[in-house]
């Protein structure tokens, strides 16, 4: 079954980012729900998966359970999408829409905002080069102080003020030397309903403009890192 609910051509890949506490789990899942009520294959990831060895040793760092080298936590995360990097290959070629929670985009960031000397955006990003290219990138925007006001914020190591502060500036650069990337920032201070809307017109857009016989794009080196 094809993206638009017809036999033939490649699903979307569809990644979805942004600040901690700022809506992304709530909104993956109700766009998976939509897109599987309207007929489209769709499947939802989300990131680090904590299910797989390397994510059980993911979740237990990101618990303040253990410790571990920034370098070799970074490398864990990147491990934790390679090792999936084939099933979601497979599930777009088979026309199934992928939408994920947190790619590589937070993962360079997220480790490069931590202030390392040797562990830049540069760094950051070299190991995320060949996966899987997203055909639309989400960044749901909202200031570190909304996301510090929201439920849950502050059970995890790396949800304090400070560190995401960090983490929106990075995200901005990371973004603005992408090439031949559609990424879309939707505000997601408004409400859970408008900001829903927002998602769904874009990604619907976007599965209608994805060439069904292109193949699925790779992630490249980032010019000026």
């Amino acid at each position: 079954m094809a993206a638009d609910g017809t036999r033939g051509g490649r699903g979307a890949l569809i990644v979805v980012e942004g600040l901690d506490r700022a809506g992304k789990s709530s909104q993956c899942e109700f766009l998976h729900k939509s897109l599987q009520e309207s007929g489209r294959s769709a499947k939802y990831i989300r990131f680090p998966d904590r299910t797989t060895a390397i994510g059980k040793l993911i979740d237990s760092y990101l618990r303040g359970q253990s410790q571990l080298d920034d370098h070799s936590i970074h490398l864990l995360f990147s491990a934790n999408r390679w090792e999936i990097a084939q099933s979601i290959e497979s599930d777009i070629a088979g026309g199934t829409n992928v939408i994920i929670d947190r790619y590589s985009y937070s993962g360079a960031v997220y480790s490069a905002a931590k202030g390392n000397p040797s562990l830049n955006l540069g760094w950051a990003w070299e190991p995320e080069i060949g996966l899987p290219k997203p055909d639309l990138c989400i960044f749901l925007s909202i200031s570190s102080e909304e996301a510090a006001k929201r439920g849950g914020f502050g059970g995890e190591r790396y949800e304090n003020e400070a560190m995401q502060s960090r983490v929106r500036e990075l995200f901005s650069s990371v973004f603005g030397m992408q090439r031949n990337t559609n990424i879309q920032t939707i505000d997601a201070g408004k409400s859970f309903e408008e900001v829903s809307q927002d998602i769904s017109m874009v990604v619907n857009e976007c599965i209608a403009r994805v060439d069904p016989a292109s193949p699925l794009g790779k992630l490249e080196s980032i010019h000026g890192l």
